[in-house]
């Protein structure tokens, strides 16, 4: 009956039955584990083009990756609402269920990639550019970067899906170990194509993106080899129909949309918010200090929330599915308090290092240095909010309330960030201290508005039926 192909594991039942707390780090850490490392891989490029290229390499890989991330994050929602069904019928086990839902979420994946975000990124990539206000050598660095992570999108799509559903189904170890693969050969193959070795010309900045492109195509291959072999806790099989199942895709939208609008809300936030620093005096510099400092230092503290809100959004999803929502408090409640740890280490690094850390980037000395220290200071203050923040979000939408967290964004990455910086500069001469500081003031908003929210429990009821499975 299985074609030869191994059995299915099982889920992981220590998740609803055992201790809470290694129940979040059974998930967290290697999440966070393949965050950090993934992240290092960004440093380095990061590092490589400001050594080879200058601070105008470093601005375009920021505001190229702001740009990604918010074309991405839309097309990228489905995956909320597959995390949010398969954490679910995992709890309850359900293994058909999760498999049927995974397998579709690829399906889709795989035409959005080709048939929208190549198209499209391609041929709007010099406009969403100019949107940003980007300093015109920073556009000629940026454009084939952008479009060569658009082109090539789909490995990175897979990998992200086929990651997010095993770590809501339990398995956070597979998408670490391919992960840590993937970065390492994405590592090797920038060295390469970012400074040139031997025959193989140096390419620059675009060879970041290459190297991404290369390297998340072999791991996402990889994945689906494994989904097939029936080695993982979800599995794929032959015999399934590549016919778009309606139902279990009404439902992945259904959960994955605001999610989808609340990454692209705070994202087009982020984008406003590089107009602005575009408009400093300093636009260069300022460019080059908020994609190093907020881009990439500030991921010291992101990348490890973040991990925990992929973690609390699989243990409080699995145990509401389980019967047990209480638990599934418990669990936000205890991520909080692994995260602020951590934002108090970082941030505390942020204050006493500030030119240690800055001058990886060559961002040393002079008003690019001067820029940076500054908003590493605001920074290390926004760390606590931003992990309690994405913590109780993971609560929210791992239980299914995904629309919550889009009100929240709004109100909290939009309004108050954006409103202050336009008042300012209505008022007065706009400073990089005032954007900092509005930067510092959304999160804050953000955090009080998903602790405010999560403790109301209207998740508690929230529902969800795919029906039975089709012939």
């Amino acid at each position: 009956m299985n074609n030869g192909q191994k059995p299915q594991k099982h889920f992981d039942r220590s998740i609803v039955e055992g201790s809470l707390p290694k129940a979040v780090l059974k998930i967290a850490w290697p999440t966070m584990l393949q965050n950090i490392v993934g992240g290092m891989q960004g440093i380095i490029d990061q590092a490589m083009v400001g050594h080879y290229v200058g601070h105008a390499g470093n601005a375009a890989i920021g505001v190229s990756v702001q740009i990604f991330i918010l074309v991405i994050v839309f097309v990228a929602s489905v995956f909320s609402g597959m995390g949010v069904l398969v954490a679910r019928f995992a709890g309850s086990n359900e293994p058909d269920s999760v498999n049927r839902v995974v397998y579709q979420a690829f399906l889709t994946a795989i035409f959005m990639a080709v048939g929208i975000l190549a198209p499209v990124g391609y041929l709007f990539a010099p406009w969403l550019l100019e949107m940003i206000n980007a300093a015109p050598e920073v556009q000629v660095e940026a454009l084939p970067f952008l479009r060569t992570m658009f082109v090539f999108s789909i490995g990175m799509l897979i990998f992200f899906m086929m990651g997010g559903a095993l770590r809501a189904a339990g398995d956070a170890q597979t998408p670490l170990r391919l992960g840590l693969v993937m970065t390492a050969l994405n590592v090797v193959l920038n060295v390469v194509l970012i400074r040139g070795l031997g025959p193989v010309p140096a390419f620059g900045t675009v060879g970041a993106a290459m190297g991404t492109a290369i390297a998340s195509g072999l791991t996402a291959v990889a994945f689906v080899w494994l989904l097939f072999s029936g080695r993982l806790v979800v599995r794929f099989s032959r015999t399934m129909s590549f016919r778009p199942d309606w139902v279990v895709i009404r439902e992945l939208f259904r959960f994955g949309l605001p999610t989808g609008f609340q990454g692209v809300v705070m994202n087009l936030a982020g984008v406003f918010m590089l107009r602005f620093i575009g408009a400093l005096e300093y636009s260069v510099e300022a460019q080059a200090a908020y994609a190093v400092g907020y881009s990439e230092l500030f991921a010291l503290i992101t990348w490890t929330s973040v991990g925990l809100m992929g973690a609390t959004a699989a243990v409080a999803g699995q145990n509401l599915g389980a019967g047990y929502p209480d638990r599934s408090a418990r669990a936000v409640t205890v991520a909080g308090g692994m995260g602020l740890a951590v934002a108090g280490v970082v941030g505390l690094a942020f204050v006493m290092f500030p030119r240690p850390l800055l001058a990886v980037f060559s961002l040393d000395d002079g008003v690019a240095y001067k820029l940076g220290r500054q908003l590493l200071g605001y920074l290390a203050v926004s760390g606590f909010f931003v992990t309690i923040a994405l913590t109780y979000s993971g609560g929210l939408q791992g239980t299914g309330d995904t629309r919550s967290p889009l009100y929240i964004s709004i109100v909290s990455q939009v309004v108050i960030p954006i409103g202050l910086c336009t008042y300012f500069l209505l008022t007065r001469d706009l400073l990089a201290a005032d954007i900092w500081l509005a930067i510092v003031l959304g999160h804050v908003a953000r955090a009080a508005l998903s602790v405010a929210r999560f403790r109301q429990g209207k998740w508690r009821n929230i529902a969800v039926d795919i029906g039975s499975a089709r012939a």
